[in-house]
């Protein structure tokens, strides 16, 4: 018996804006989606603008749903939620992504059968496009995910990316801002999902649109996301890198303590062993607590993957 391989005219593809006062770049940016994939429902997602962006996309043809919480990780928890899709697409509304790409990321998705493929950005060293500090924030902050979770994403805080259904719909959605796209990456490593990369050019954003992306602050809640969920996912080794320094803290202070024992017999350093011992209870106390934290996360990991099994996949080979 013969099943049928669904080909791509006959699979829903939507095409996910966030946006968030970009009235002087989304027309340009739903114009290249509708160019790149003719096929593709476009939605703006817009976040509460006090501009007309909102005006602007239904003029030009997307349908626009409003999210009143601020915050790209709000937006996205509500593109996720609403939207119901075989493929998404998702992208910045600035125009700083090649949407011409779009299709080779949707082929790359469904020919290989893959979960997630990010839009890799390539500027070709143009400063304007990256403000001061990003390229190396990024580069840090990627190299700080491959360390800790493994896979071999080059640019983990890209927007520009397509997803699978089972991907969207198993995505639990935590973050409120910028930090979403680590989240994004780490649910697919955790997962052990097939995912892949394609390059594609970052281009500048229109002269009258602003970022609005703090290199300080985000850069910062990205880096608190990290450290969260490297304990909540690694808690048994998140957990014993404590242990293990408060265990070498404790046997440094108690040296001399009992060096002056085993010369003297006596303890004349009663403070200094009091907290020695407090240490090593609490190194011990750590380590007991990241072998607790360890099994309640396998079982975690098992209830994700039965969520993210649970949806039907699609794949044109």
């Amino acid at each position: 018996m013969q099943t049928h391989k669904p080909s791509q005219d006959d699979l829903r593809i939507a095409v996910i804006l966030p946006c968030y006062n970009e009235e002087h770049a989304i027309v340009q940016v739903i114009d290249g989606f509708r160019s790149s994939l003719p096929k593709a429902d476009i939605f703006v997602f817009d976040n509460h603008s006090s501009d007309r962006t909102a005006e602007v996309s239904r003029a030009a043809g997307a349908t626009v749903v409003h999210v009143e919480l601020k915050g790209k990780g709000n937006v996205v928890r509500r593109m996720f939620a609403d939207i119901d899709a075989d493929v998404y697409l998702m992208a910045d509304g600035d125009a700083t992504y090649d949407a011409s790409v779009a299709q080779t990321l949707v082929d790359k998705l469904l020919g290989e059968n893959l979960d997630m493929v990010v839009g890799c950005r390539v500027d070709r060293g143009e400063a304007e496009n990256y403000r001061r500090g990003h390229r190396f924030g990024n580069q840090m902050l990627t190299g700080s995910v491959r360390r800790i979770f493994g896979g071999q994403f080059s640019d983990m805080l890209s927007g520009y990316r397509a997803f699978s259904r089972r991907f969207v719909k198993s995505f639990p959605a935590l973050a409120m801002g910028f930090e979403i796209e680590t989240e994004l990456t780490i649910h697919a490593l955790e997962l052990r999902m097939p995912c892949g990369e394609v390059e594609t050019k970052y281009g500048s954003r229109p002269e009258e649109s602003e970022s609005k992306l703090s290199t300080y602050r985000d850069g910062l809640r990205i880096l608190r996301t990290i450290m969260r969920m490297y304990m909540v996912e690694r808690p048994l080794q998140f957990f014993s890198i404590i242990g293990a320094v408060l265990a070498l803290t404790s046997v440094g202070l108690a040296i001399p303590v009992f060096q002056e024992y085993f010369a003297t017999g006596l303890v004349p350093r009663f403070p200094t062993a009091i907290l020695s011992t407090g240490l090593m209870l609490a190194a011990l106390l750590s380590l007991g607590c990241g072998l607790l934290l360890d099994n309640v996360t396998r079982g975690r990991q098992e209830q994700r993957r039965f969520a993210y099994l649970s949806i039907p996949g699609v794949s044109r080979l």
